[in-house]
């Protein structure tokens, strides 16, 4: 079943209930954020890379702590390419089959592994998406207390069913607006197309006067 047709019907629903996460930027400012899921991948994240630099954008990464353990050397080319990480988990899994324990692992965790492939000191690290995007309230007042943000998205093309280049490309283009933050994946699934995906839309999005910035930034606008 393909779930992208009802993520825009339940995004609004989601906002309310879970109103401390970072769902959108200021709606009234052309600025949107591309943000990537469930990387570094050997193959797919360098090419992305390039995509991204040929251009000019900065995007958002948010790592698995166990292929960054894999790959130090993408998370190093990541992060001096000037791109925003946050903490995507240490493994794939959704965060309410964690206990408290195990969930402050996995983070602490994928932290120290960026640290030792990249320098970046934990400290500075403080967006966690989940995966899935599912969580439990109790879980976010822990990330809350922890000092950790957490964020989700606005715009889910489902690229990681793999509906090829041209069905992503026009579901973000048709659900993008002020302040979205669009989510991809560089990882294992759909990984295989985020290049092309990301070459294809970005022009697209120039065009039609948006201008790319990092969670970061979207923050900044709450």
């Amino acid at each position: 079943m393909a779930l992208a047709p009802i993520f825009p019907i339940i995004h609004p629903i989601l906002k309310r209930i879970f109103p401390n996460c970072l769902w959108t930027g200021d709606i009234n400012r052309r600025e949107i954020a591309l943000t990537f899921d469930d990387g570094p991948h050997p193959q797919h994240t360098p090419k992305l890379l390039k995509v991204l630099e040929q251009n000019q954008i900065k995007a958002s990464f948010f790592l698995l702590g166990l292929l960054v353990h894999s790959y130090p050397q993408i998370t190093k080319d990541i992060y001096e390419n000037g791109h925003w990480i946050g903490l995507h988990g240490y493994a794939h899994k959704s965060f309410p089959l964690l206990t408290q324990k195990e969930l402050k692992l996995s983070l602490e965790n994928t932290e120290n592994s960026i640290y030792q492939a990249c320098g970046l000191a934990p400290e500075l690290i403080c967006d966690v998406r989940p995966p899935n995007g599912i969580i439990t309230s109790h879980q976010l007042n822990l990330l809350t207390a922890w000092n950790y943000r957490p964020v989700m998205w606005s715009v889910v093309p489902e690229d990681w069913a793999k509906p090829g280049v041209s069905k992503v490309t026009n579901r973000v283009i048709k659900q993008t607006v002020n302040g979205s933050i669009i989510v991809l994946h560089d990882g294992y699934y759909g990984g295989e197309d985020v290049a092309l995906s990301a070459a294809t839309i970005i022009p697209i999005l120039l065009d039609k006067g948006y201008k790319f910035v990092t969670i970061d930034r979207m923050w900044q606008q709450v």
